[in-house]
């Protein structure tokens, strides 16, 4: 038997209407010692061209559980991208979840950060406490599902703060930044940067030292953050 790559078998899988859950472990920089060979920076981007197919990246150990519940529930494929190592909890027990829908961690009024998954999540939050120091009010969005993408929460944040920030573990291109700039250009054009991998490789090194690395660090989303505010 011919073995076929993940995509591939998405793409019958999904043509065929069945009832696939794949679950991608490790996503970008947490492969670490794996290094570029085994880091997943485009995973999401070729899935995301799947019709049909939902796509999502908890941010906590709460948030996976429930969205591994609802993965199971819902008839269809889907793909849960998640990090496999110990993270900080973000969520309560018992927090309820929806697929597609994101999560508002943090209201604001001059800027909305939306972030994906344990990383991420977490810089964000940090930049936002950064951010305030300064006197800026950053909003923080948990966005949760690259597909369907909550178009609502989005768009209701750009009318609301004039300007987004997305921040991800994966290249910024076909990923979450990409997924939000579509939506903006077609609905609400508003400024906008991306934190995230941009056209590189992995390499090999701890997810500390890869963090840095690749800038993807509450630094870089609140030196970012600066930079959008004086596009107006």
């Amino acid at each position: 038997m011919t073995r076929r790559p993940y995509d591939q078998i998405y793409i019958s899988a999904s043509y065929a209407k069945l009832n696939i859950k794949m679950f991608g472990v490790d996503p970008g920089i947490t492969a670490a010692f794996n290094g570029g060979t085994h880091m997943p920076f485009e995973d999401m981007g070729i899935m995301r061209f799947i019709p049909g197919l939902v796509i999502t990246e908890p941010s906590d150990a709460v948030s996976l559980e429930k969205l591994m519940e609802l993965c199971i529930s819902h008839e269809g494929c889907t793909y849960i991208r998640f990090h496999r190592k110990p993270a900080p909890l973000i969520y309560k027990a018992g927090e309820s979840f929806s697929l597609g829908k994101g999560k508002l961690l943090k209201d604001g009024k001059d800027v909305t950060i939306i972030a994906l998954g344990v990383i991420m999540v977490g810089e964000a939050i940090k930049a936002a406490e950064k951010l305030k120091e300064q006197g800026i009010s950053a909003a923080v969005i948990d966005i949760l599902s690259v597909k369907p993408l909550d178009r609502e929460l989005i768009l209701d944040y750009a009318s609301k703060t004039g300007r987004i920030l997305t921040a991800e573990n994966h290249q910024v291109s076909g990923g979450l930044g990409g997924a939000v700039a579509e939506l903006l250009a077609l609905e609400k054009p508003t400024p906008m940067a991306m934190v995230g991998i941009h056209d590189t490789f992995g390499e090999v090194g701890t997810q500390d030292w890869l963090k840095e690395h690749f800038k993807l660090t509450a630094e870089e989303i609140e030196k970012k953050t600066l930079e959008l505010m004086k596009r107006g």
